[in-house]
């Protein structure tokens, strides 16, 4: 047992390490020797647990995407009946309390691998969901599921990417998860103001 804590400090130590340093200097600059330094741990204890740093940060995205896994789990169900806000609400929050490693893995660090394994796995569990919702209604869907869940994970990554690079939020979590709620159950066409149908608006130039 004290041996399982010491391994699990060393590796928590490690992995504070690179998100301070990434954030400070990004990830190109960054060295195993930096890493151990920060840490003050050995170049040996490091290649112990880690080929190289990539190493390092794949699971320092791993390590974050199971600790949002476990919080959303418990909400599965009712998520897969109905939109009820609670999953994304529950990203929001994880996300401000792991800030800083959220922004690593948001700017694209690692040559954007941290970023892509981030969206990949969000956007097979939200289409999953999409398709489990259809499923339990009886409707079929619209919009391919794998498209739906890329547009749907696209939008909250561009927002946490404003969000959490804010000194001050400008809004809370809270807000911004009720705002996406009514996208979702309202529709953009709403959203940008109108309560008509779409008559003319087709044919209008781009934004």
């Amino acid at each position: 047992m004290a041996e399982d804590r010491r391994t699990r400090r060393t590796k928590r130590l490690l992995k504070a390490a690179l998100v301070q340093l990434v954030l400070a200097n990004g990830f190109d600059d960054v060295t195993v020797e930096d890493i151990t330094e920060h840490a003050d741990i050995s170049r040996a204890t490091f290649y112990k647990y880690y080929r190289d740093k990539q190493a390092l940060l794949d699971q320092v995205v791993a390590d974050v995407l199971a600790e949002l896994q476990e919080r959303l789990v418990p909400l599965a169900p009712a998520s897969s009946r109905g939109f009820t806000g609670k999953p994304v609400l529950e990203l929001f929050r994880h996300a401000r309390e792991e800030r800083d490693t959220y922004r690593v893995i948001l700017r694209g660090e690692g040559h954007g691998s941290a970023l892509r394994t981030f969206v990949d796995s969000r956007t097979a569990t939200a289409a999953k969901i999409f398709a489990d919702r259809a499923a339990h209604h009886r409707v079929t869907m619209r919009i391919d599921a794998e498209l739906l869940a890329r547009a749907w994970v696209g939008e909250q990554v561009a927002i946490l990417q404003w969000w959490l690079e804010e000194d001050e939020p400008s809004m809370s979590a809270e807000e911004i998860t009720h705002m996406l709620l009514d996208l979702s159950l309202r529709g953009r066409l709403w959203a940008n103001g109108f309560d008509g149908p779409a008559e003319g608006l087709l044919d209008a130039p781009s934004p």
